[in-house]
Formats: structure tokens, C-alpha cells, sequence
């Protein structure tokens, strides 16, 4: 299995979760795990995400989730859980 962490922050505004759960669903990305949480106006959610069925290159996947919350004004990251897991131990 594949997996990756998304998270999105930024101020909230209708559709965050519908855009981006669109263009996983989209990408044949299953959401294993979400929480999301907002803190006076301020939009905050972590996913945890299996890519193995997704036919996308990685960096692209990440490129367009970057994309997608451009354009509502919020970050999207999307990292490997391999490389998320390691850049938290230090």
C-alpha cells in the first residue's frame, strides 16, 4: 500500500472538503483516515490517503491538490507517509 498525508489550512470557505475529495475520488485515491477542525474561521484538515490504485505520478497528484487549493485560497500538501514519518522524528 501506498500511502501519503494530505493536509489543507487556510482560512475556511465552502467546498474545501468537496474540491479535494472530488479529485481523489477522481484519481481512484481512497481516504483511509480524516480530521478536520475549524478554529475561529481558520479551515484545518490531515487525511491519510492510499494512492495505490491511483495511475498519477505522485508529483503530480501533489502539483494538483497544490492547484486545487490555490484557487480557494487555502495550502494543500501531499506528502509520502515515508517521508512525513522520517521528517517528524528529528
Amino acid at each position: 500500500m501506498t500511502r501519503a498525508i494530505i493536509t489543507v489550512v487556510g482560512k475556511d470557505t465552502v467546498g474545501i472538503i468537496a474540491k479535494v475529495c472530488t479529485y481523489l475520488a477522481d484519481s481512484q485515491i481512497n481516504i483511509l483516515d480524516i480530521s478536520q477542525t475549524i478554529v475561529q474561521d481558520y479551515f484545518n484538515m490531515m487525511m491519510i490517503v492510499d494512492m495505490s490504485r491511483c495511475n498519477t505520478a505522485f508529483d503530480q497528484v501533489s502539483d494538483d491538490l497544490y492547484a486545487i487549493g490555490s484557487t480557494m485560497g487555502v495550502q494543500v500538501k501531499c506528502q509520502l507517509e515515508d517521508i512525513f514519518d522520517k521528517m517528524h522524528r528529528i
